[in-house]
């Protein structure tokens, strides 16, 4: 599986990133929504999305597959005050698109960054990936508005062995 940085801006604006990737590459996706809801904020997404570490956010936390075999949970992660009492907190998936939505709020995408970071699963991780003993690469993309709001943080945790991340340079406007 691949996982292009950044992500052409057609594919980020499809109906599901994912989707549109695995298909491009021969593969047949799957996805699962696994949890809608608050929760508290990990340190990486707090200091992202600027609330503090422990401060409730808004999560969507996703299990995709390819030809059967699990690849990467990933999990959008809103500021309440962005998100809340929106489609953004609704259950199941976000349509037409999340990108739809976000805008429909108002939001206007300014720009993005996004980090890599290879470290060992957490017990949760290992297991819905089924990687025992070895190490996922963590993607972490946080994008802030025209008025460098940030608006969506998003985590994908990616089973290494099952990877690449051809890094290019994206042409033209971006989105959240």
């Amino acid at each position: 599986m691949q996982r292009a940085l950044p992500t052409p801006p057609s594919t980020r604006g499809s109906k599901s990133l994912y989707l549109t990737e695995a298909q491009q590459q021969g593969l047949t996706p799957k996805r699962k929504m696994l949890f809608v809801g608050q929760e508290p904020a990990n340190e990486h997404v707090a200091l992202g999305l600027r609330v503090e570490p422990g401060a409730q956010v808004i999560a969507r936390r996703k299990m995709f597959w390819a030809n059967e075999v699990p690849v990467r949970i990933s999990t959008s992660y809103f500021r309440v005050d962005v998100g809340e009492n929106t489609r953004l907190d609704g259950e199941g998936f976000v349509l037409p698109t999340l990108q739809a939505a976000i805008e429909d709020l108002g939001h206007e995408f300014g720009h993005a960054s996004e980090t890599l970071t290879a470290r060992p699963p957490t017990p949760y991780e290992a297991d819905l990936l089924d990687i025992p003993g070895e190490w996922v690469v963590q993607v972490l993309r946080i994008s802030y508005s025209t008025k460098d709001v940030p608006i969506h943080a998003l985590e994908t945790i990616c089973a290494a062995t099952r990877h690449t991340f051809p890094i290019g340079q994206a042409v033209g406007a971006d989105q959240f």
